[in-house]
């Protein structure tokens, strides 16, 4: 049964050893399978390319320039086409993993998912087809050198091209292929196979699922029938502040390897390369569907693929029927099992949650003792252990050293020693270190450090003298008012009177306002904020302004008239006055316009003429005005027809010549830029 599986343990190994060499040589490439960029098919591929040509390369050419500029013309086409399909292609054989670069779960699981085989000569018909792309540009580009005309050259690009893009237009089902792996591949959980995992099996709806919402932040589908898990999932959780890694596999079925389907066998592929404490679920109810004694088989069947892991058996479901309920074949089948199996048996419920946690932290801690052996009967362990040294105290003698207290010690005595420094021996509860209560004569000066020995003073000899009562002539009892007690007293109640006295004042004025005086306030108050709401008015900008002369103007009329109105005198005489003055200072909008059709010497002329003259011209001067305006219909006309426009409102533009390839001194240097 477990011949090919045998063999592909072989194959992995070797690949294992290989992956391990290139970790420690720190140059093995972790994959992000996500990052992949999308895979175009065949004819998006071809419209890409070309499209790409087309922009970034010349496009017009003469059959009258020399042939070396032709040749280098459509050269450069050929080899710019084939550049671009070379850098495609080495994009997309980069991007997806090599089955041999990767780790050995990784490259079983995408034999499992797409066939190892099909996966390799995918990518390899790729690879071919890049080589024969650039074999088809360096034959056409030697071809082109030979050229003789502008078809010859021409004719050669347009086959070079070709034959490009029928090579691209094979490889459509290749293409395709690597797209659906594409789509695959991202939608894979990101799995650390070095990391500590938790990897959970057994027949299906045992309760992996469950049991992984329970200790992890996954949402993992549960429902009450088989497959419903049919991929890998992954959850991440804590144990003793270090980050897990669980993993719930599909559900396992008791037959040959080679039967099994890729569901399965994406569970057989984890367990087999994963270095992971293993939760094997059997659901004592057989709520399931399979019995004990099936489920106890199939973990006999794949018993070889727990070989050097943690393994932990989980007896689930104890909320329908405990342990001691079962039938005593049932017993007498998990005891041996767990003799066999040299684990332990813990029993759990995902409903209750009864053991959950149990399960996890023993389960995480058979793994890192695991972790941790290994890396003991590692080279590395004992080349970092030969660097480190500790050192233990070693006795010099067989004396016994007891603590002692100076003579002349004054200070506290701790409750672990007595009055000579004797250590005494610990009755009940002690707390090290505590001071004993000072007495009622508590001096001060042995309860805290003597710092006089630190004073800095001109005189040495002076740290340790008595601080004198006199001091200059004076003594602290000169700085004290034996009366301040009965003056802060004073000024208190001084205070509070004027208080009173100020509070009696302002109610007194309010008081003394009568109705009519209250209402002359309240109008000066209304005054001055209609004055304040006109001054805003008058600062807004949300509107069109008149010119500042005629608003000046306006402004000053009415307000002489607002004046005189004020003080009692008839207005109408000063404003007629004001206004016939402004009339006769200034001329009709329409005049303004007329002279400003007129050429300067005849504006000039007319600016000496009355309002009364100028209202009857003279037939001549109707002549004179007509020809200037044709004269300038006639400039305008020329300047229209010089850049061939229809009429002022013709924004038509003639195409015009590529600037940078028309443009430009030519000098004795190359010309095939331009």
């Amino acid at each position: 049964v477990y011949s090919y599986y045998l063999s592909a343990t072989l194959s992995t190994s070797l690949g294992g050893s290989i992956c391990k060499a290139v970790l420690s040589h720190g140059i093995m490439v972790v994959y992000n399978f996500k990052k992949i960029q999308v895979v175009p098919s065949a004819q998006d591929f071809i419209d890409i390319v070309l499209s790409r040509t087309n922009r970034k390369t010349p496009t017009i050419i003469h059959k009258g320039y020399a042939i070396g500029r032709i040749r280098s013309f459509y050269m450069r086409k050929v080899k710019f086409t084939q550049q671009t399909y070379h850098d495609k292609l080495t994009q997309i054989l980069n991007d997806f993993p090599l089955l041999n670069d990767i780790h050995p779960f990784y490259a079983d699981l995408i034999n499992v998912l797409y066939d190892r085989d099909h996966y390799k000569l995918a990518l390899g018909q790729l690879s071919k087809c890049r080589h024969l792309i650039d074999q088809l540009g360096k034959d056409y580009a030697r071809l082109l050198k030979y050229g003789d005309s502008l078809y010859r050259c021409k004719q050669l690009k347009r086959a070079a091209l070709g034959r490009m893009c029928t090579l691209m237009k094979s490889q459509k089902s290749t293409l395709a292929y690597l797209e659906e792996v594409r789509q695959h591949l991202s939608r894979l959980p990101s799995i650390d196979p070095n990391t500590r995992t938790l990897i959970l099996c057994g027949y299906p709806n045992v309760g992996k699922s469950s049991f992984m919402n329970k200790v992890t932040r996954a949402l993992v589908d549960v429902q009450p029938y088989a497959f419903t898990t049919k991929s890998l999932f992954v959850g991440h959780t804590d144990h003793e502040y270090l980050p897990w890694q669980v993993i719930d596999t599909p559900g396992i079925l008791d037959h040959p390897l080679e039967e099994r389907n890729t569901i399965e066998m994406q569970a057989i592929t984890a367990l087999a390369h994963l270095r992971a404490a293993v939760l094997y679920i059997i659901d004592i109810s057989e709520e399931c569907g399979y019995s004990i004694e099936q489920q106890v088989r199939l973990f006999e069947s794949i018993k070889p693929l727990f070989a050097n892991k943690p393994l932990v058996i989980v007896l689930n479901k104890i909320d329908v029927i405990h342990p001691d309920a079962l039938d005593d074949s049932d017993k007498e089948l998990l005891a041996r099992l767990e003799s066999d199996a040299n684990t332990q048996l813990i029993p759990m419920s995902n409903f209750s949650e009864e053991g959950v946690m149990k399960v996890k932290q023993f389960a995480c801690e058979q793994l890192l003792a695991r972790r941790v052996e290994a890396k003991m009967k590692s080279k590395s362990a004992s080349d970092v252990l030969s660097r480190i040294h500790v050192a233990q105290p070693q006795k010099r003698d067989n004396k016994v050293r007891r603590k002692t207290i100076p003579e002349g010690y004054s200070g506290p005595v701790t409750k672990m020693t007595d009055a000579k420094g004797v250590r005494a021996e610990p009755q009940g509860e002690i707390m090290y270190g505590e001071l004993e209560r000072p007495s009622e004569d508590w001096d001060p000066t042995k309860y805290s450090e003597d710092l006089r020995e630190l004073y800095l003073l001109k005189n040495e000899d002076w740290k340790f003298d008595p601080i004198p009562e006199i001091m200059d002539g004076h003594t602290v009892a000169d700085f004290i008012d034996e009366d301040i007690d009965e003056m802060l007293n004073l000024l208190e109640e001084e205070e509070t009177r004027r208080v009173e006295l100020l509070e009696s004042d302002m109610q007194e004025e309010e008081e003394f306002l009568t109705p009519e005086q209250e209402a002359t306030a309240e109008a000066v108050l209304e005054h001055k904020r209609m004055i304040l709401v006109k001054s805003r008015a008058k600062h807004i900008r949300n509107h069109p302004r008149a010119r500042r002369k005629d608003t000046a103007r306006l402004d000053k009329v009415s307000n002489l008239e607002s004046h005189l109105h004020d003080m009692g005198i008839d207005p109408s005489q000063a404003v007629n006055a004001v206004r016939e003055r402004s009339r006769t200072r200034g001329r009709s909008a329409s005049e303004r316009k007329r002279d400003s059709s007129l050429s300067s010497s005849a504006v000039l002329g007319k600016r000496k003429r009355s309002a009364s003259r100028s209202g009857s011209a003279s037939e001549s001067h109707v002549a004179k005005i007509q020809k200037v305006t044709k004269k300038t219909e006639r400039a305008n006309l020329r300047a229209r027809m010089k850049t061939a426009h229809v009429s002022e409102s013709d924004r038509f533009s003639t195409p015009k010549l590529i600037k940078h390839l028309n443009s430009g001194k030519r000098g004795a240097g190359k010309t095939d830029r331009r």
